[in-house]
C-alpha cells in the first residue's frame, strides 16, 4: 500500500495553542484520592501529593487541568473544600454515588498544580447553584484582597490570589443525567448572568459555555445555537465532549472514530460562525474540546460497583494498543482544527479513564494512551500545517472514505523542525509513505518513533508497565526534500525532520 503527503510551510491551518494538550481531574473514583493525593505513600511529599505521579505528568508537560468536574461539579459546594480540614463536611456525592470527604479542595488543588507545573481550568456549579455562587468563587480565587471572600482566602493561608484565567460555565447542562440539568434557554440565560458577574469581578478571565454533551444528543445544534444566541457576549469558547468505544469488536470501524470527531468540530464551528453573523459580532467563538478519550472497558464493572464508598475504583479502563491508535487519531483531529480548537482536555489524567494508573501504596505506570499524548505534547507545538494526503481508503458501517493513513503535521519554526504524526489504520499492511518537504529546503530525518504491537489487545500493567511503548521506527531515505519510508500496520508514528 502506498500513500503520499505534501507539506508546505505556507499551508498553515493555525497556531497550535499549547492548551490543547490539557487534561482533567474530577472528584471521581481514584483520580484525586489515591491518584494525585495519597498521604503515607512512599513517594508522597509533606502535603501528601504523589511525586511519582507528578513526574509522569511533568514529562508530558500538561499546560492546564480542568477541575473539579465533570458531573461532580453540578452538585458541588466549593465552600466545602476550604478552611480547616477538620471542619469540612463529608457529603453524599450524587453524580458518582460516592462519599466525598472534601480533604482536597480549591486551595490544595492549586498547590498541586504548582508542583505539577500546570494551571487550573476551573468549573463552576450552574446545576444546583448559580451566578451568585460563581461570582463568590471568582472573588475568593482571584481578587487581591479587601473583600469578604478574598480576605477569607487570606485567612485560610493563601495571601496571593490564584489568578485562574479559564473558567467553565457548568458541565454538560444538556444531559438528563446532570444534576440541575436545563433546557437550552434556561442554561443560556444562567450562563449569561453568571458570566456577567464573574467578568465584573475579574475582567481578565475567559469563559467556556457548555455545548452539547455529544453530537448524538437529540438537541445537538439547536442547543449550541440557542445558548450562543443568549450568551454570546460573555462566551469565549464553547465546549465539545466525546468518547469512543469498541463494544461490538468491529476494529476497522473503531479505528475510524476520529472521522466523527472531525465532523463534530466542523459542525460546531459552523454554528459559532452563524451566530457571529446574525449578531453582527466582532469575535469568533473558539472551541474547547474539554472532554475526549476512549471509554468503554470499565462500563460493566462500574455498573456492579457498591455505592457510597470513598474513592471507589470507578472508570478504570485498561487501555490496549488499539485504544492508543484511536487516541492518536483524535490528537490528529485536534491538530487539523488548530485554527478553532484552542483548548482540549484528555479526560482524565490519573486512574479514571486515564493515561496514568496507580496502585494504592504501590507503583504508578503509563498506559498505552500515555505515549501518543506525551509525544504530541512534546513535538506538536508550533504551526499546524495543512497536509495534502493521498491515501487508499476504506468504508465501514459508520463511515465512508476513511483514509488508511491519518495525518497531522506541525512546523516548529523557532527550533527548525517539521513533525509528522501518522496513524496507519490498516490492520495488516505496511504503508509505503512519500513525504514532500521541498518547501523547507534541506531537511534530514532526525527521528522515527513508532508505537506498534503484534497484539492489538496488548496492555501495560503494574507487573508489565513497558509491554507497549515507542520503539525506533524503520526510518527511511530523504533526498532533495523528499522522504520515502514505511509505516508498520496498526501503528502510531512520529517523524521528526530537522530543517
Amino acid at each position: 500500500m502506498k500513500a503520499r503527503i505534501k507539506l508546505d510551510q505556507d499551508y498553515v491551518i493555525g497556531q497550535v495553542d499549547d492548551r490543547i494538550y490539557g487534561s482533567f481531574i474530577e472528584h471521581l473514583g481514584r483520580a484525586v484520592y489515591g491518584g494525585i493525593y495519597e498521604p503515607g505513600h512512599p513517594t508522597a511529599d509533606e502535603k501528601g501529593y504523589r511525586q511519582d505521579v507528578i513526574q509522569l505528568i511533568r514529562d508530558i508537560n500538561v499546560p492546564i487541568v480542568r477541575y473539579p468536574g465533570g458531573n461532580f461539579v453540578s452538585g458541588y459546594r466549593w465552600e466545602d473544600g476550604i478552611g480547616p480540614r477538620e471542619n469540612r463536611p463529608r457529603r453524599a456525592e450524587l453524580a458518582w454515588n460516592s462519599v466525598e470527604t472534601n480533604e482536597i479542595g480549591l486551595n490544595e488543588f492549586m498547590e498541586w498544580c504548582a508542583k505539577a507545573g500546570t494551571s487550573a481550568m476551573m468549573a463552576v456549579n450552574l446545576g444546583t447553584r448559580g451566578p451568585e455562587e460563581a461570582r463568590n468563587l471568582v472573588e475568593y480565587a482571584n481578587f487581591a484582597g479587601g473583600t469578604y471572600y478574598s480576605d477569607l482566602r487570606k485567612a485560610h493561608g493563601y495571601a496571593q490570589p490564584h489568578d485562574i484565567k479559564l473558567w467553565c460555565l457548568g458541565n454538560e447542562m444538556d444531559g438528563p443525567w446532570q444534576m440541575g440539568g436545563k433546557t437550552a434557554v434556561e442554561y443560556g440565560r444562567t450562563a449569561l448572568e453568571a458570566g456577567k458577574l464573574m467578568k465584573l469581578v475579574d475582567d481578565s478571565i475567559e469563559l467556556v459555555a457548555c455545548g452539547s454533551s455529544g453530537m448524538g444528543m437529540p438537541t445537538f445544534g439547536h442547543w449550541e445555537s440557542t445558548v450562543l444566541d443568549l450568551a454570546y457576549d460573555v462566551t469565549d469558547y464553547v465546549s465539545l465532549h466525546t468518547y469512543y468505544g469498541n463494544r461490538d469488536g468491529d476494529m476497522k470501524n473503531f479505528l475510524a472514530s476520529a472521522m466523527d470527531m472531525d465532523a463534530f468540530i466542523q459542525s460546531v464551528v459552523s454554528i459559532c460562525d452563524y451566530t457571529r453573523a446574525v449578531k453582527r459580532g466582532k469575535k469568533d467563538i473558539m472551541l474547547s474540546f474539554d472532554e475526549w478519550n476512549v471509554w468503554f472497558h470499565s462500563n460493566d464493572a462500574d455498573a456492579k460497583m457498591e455505592k457510597w464508598q470513598v474513592a471507589p475504583p470507578l472508570l478504570e479502563d485498561a487501555y490496549d494498543m488499539a485504544d492508543a491508535l484511536v487516541v492518536g487519531t483524535m490528537i490528529n483531529s485536534l491538530l487539523r482544527n488548530a485554527d478553532r480548537v484552542k483548548v482540549a482536555c484528555l479526560a482524565q489524567l490519573v486512574n479514571v479513564i486515564a493515561p496514568i494508573m496507580t496502585k494504592n501504596g504501590g507503583d504508578a505506570w503509563r498506559q498505552t494512551i500515555y505515549w501518543p499524548y506525551l509525544q504530541a505534547s512534546r513535538y506538536g507545538r508550533g504551526k499546524s500545517l495543512r497536509a495534502v494526503v493521498e491515501s487508499p481508503k476504506y468504508d465501514t458501517k459508520s463511515f465512508n472514505d476513511i483514509p488508511y493513513l491519518d495525518v497531522s503535521s506541525v512546523y516548529d519554526e523557532k527550533d527548525g523542525y517539521v513533525t509528522v504524526f501518522a496513524v496507519n489504520r490498516s490492520l495488516d499492511e505496511t504503508v509505503e509513505t512519500a513525504i514532500d518537504l521541498r518547501s523547507f529546503g534541506n531537511v534530514r530525518l532526525e527521528q522515527h518513533s513508532t508505537l506498534h504491537h503484534s497484539a492489538l489487545n496488548a496492555v501495560n500493567t503494574c507487573q508489565k508497565p513497558d509491554e507497549v511503548q515507542p520503539q525506533n521506527g524503520p526510518g527511511g531515505v530523504v533526498s532533495g526534500g523528499l522522504f520515502t519510508g514505511h509505516l508498520p500496520p496498526a501503528s502510531w508514528n512520529v517523524l521528526r525532520f530537522k530543517i
